[in-house]
């Protein structure tokens, strides 16, 4: 029952925190491309491969990982606005925006998670 209202109370960190990037990002920036959901998941999946790192060579306990790992960063990034974003930019007739995004997001996301694993192992 202690993971639930932890997984909760990250939860309400890292939904607020995704639209307040998103928001800062969006604002800053022109055209169709997406990229305040970028930055999010990118963002999100570096603290993911930390979290991910920290367990792996430095043991991280169990609560600070379920917060920060399915809390916070299950609530901070989001597959489903990119995925609508992605479509969106097709049907509005974006084809190259649409396939940067796809490739951005996929490729990107990998990378930073691989980055938060090798941050980890060197600290």
């Amino acid at each position: 029952m202690w993971q639930l209202a932890v997984i909760v109370a990250a939860g309400a960190i890292g939904a607020p925190a995704r639209f307040l990037l998103d928001g800062f990002v969006g604002s800053r920036t022109d055209g169709t491309f997406p990229w305040g959901t970028l930055a999010v998941n990118l963002t999100g999946s570096l603290v993911l491969g930390l979290v991910t790192g920290m367990v792996l060579y430095h043991a991280m306990p169990e609560t600070p990982r379920v917060f920060l790992g399915i809390g916070f960063c299950g609530s901070y990034t989001t597959f489903s606005t990119f995925t609508f974003e992605t479509a969106r930019l097709f049907e509005e007739g974006e084809p190259r925006p649409a396939t940067a995004n796809v490739i951005a997001t996929v490729l990107g996301s990998a990378c930073a998670g691989g980055l938060g694993i090798w941050l980890a192992s060197v600290f």
